[in-house]
């Protein structure tokens, strides 16, 4: 089978630019701007888990601290 060479320079012209679209389109960005970003990916996070409730004990700790020194201060000058 004989396909002219306009045929086929046709076809492989087709296809480049058809590669050449589909490469600009990987390129493209799903979000319109930083602000709507961040806020799919805290979403995100938060969907996995990554910002809950830390139950640490070093807040509770220092507040008893602070309160035994007040009471300490009052007491000394009382």
């Amino acid at each position: 089978m004989m396909t002219s060479p306009d045929s086929t320079s046709n076809t492989a012209l087709m296809s480049l630019e058809a590669a050449a679209a589909s490469a600009r389109a990987g390129f493209a960005c799903m979000f319109s701007s930083s602000d709507e970003y961040e806020t799919a990916l805290i979403t995100e996070r938060r969907a996995q888990g990554r910002y809950g409730a830390q139950h640490g004990r070093l807040p509770v700790i220092a507040f008893i601290g602070c309160c035994v020194m007040v009471v300490g201060t009052v007491l000394l000058f009382a």
